[in-house]
């Protein structure tokens, strides 16, 4: 595969959510920075997670990490609790409060797309959903890629 291709699909990828983050504008559930979304997303998949984990996983340096942490704590958004394993060490969990954020703004992202995917016709909706499980593989094997930061 050439790069000419991953890089319209890389294009085509950026572009999709770009159009709707400004879609949801204001009434976006979430109406967070992407860099704070990013870390909520990162302690929902491994919850109870570190900082220093974290910044690792989003590739980010472990201060610019806590600040967000810091901003997602006051907002009532994350929970740090103590690691019983290392008192110096706390641990991060995702609120009441940031799930439901977060499942609000994936069913308002849903709902926008899936509009839009009615105004296609049946063999371009039938394209893209053929396509998600390959795409998901493709995921993983750039998961597999990613090195140090």
């Amino acid at each position: 595969m050439d790069t000419k291709v991953a890089g319209e699909l890389m294009q085509v990828l950026a572009g999709m959510r770009r159009v709707v983050r400004r879609r949801l504008g204001a009434s976006r559930p979430l109406r967070l920075p992407a860099a704070q979304v990013e870390l909520l997303i990162a302690i929902e998949e491994n919850p109870g997670t570190g900082v220093a984990a974290a910044a690792r996983a989003l590739h980010l340096a472990d201060n610019s990490v806590s600040g967000l942490v810091n901003v997602l704590v006051d907002a009532g958004l994350l929970a740090r609790e103590t690691d019983p394993a290392d008192r110096r060490a706390a641990r991060l969990f995702l609120t009441p409060a940031a799930r439901d954020r977060l499942d609000d703004w994936r069913a308002a992202r849903a709902e926008l797309v899936a509009r839009a995917m009615e105004r296609l016709d049946e063999p371009d909706r039938q394209a893209v959903a053929a396509a998600l499980p390959a795409l998901h593989r493709l995921l993983e094997q750039v998961r597999d890629e990613e090195g140090p930061a």
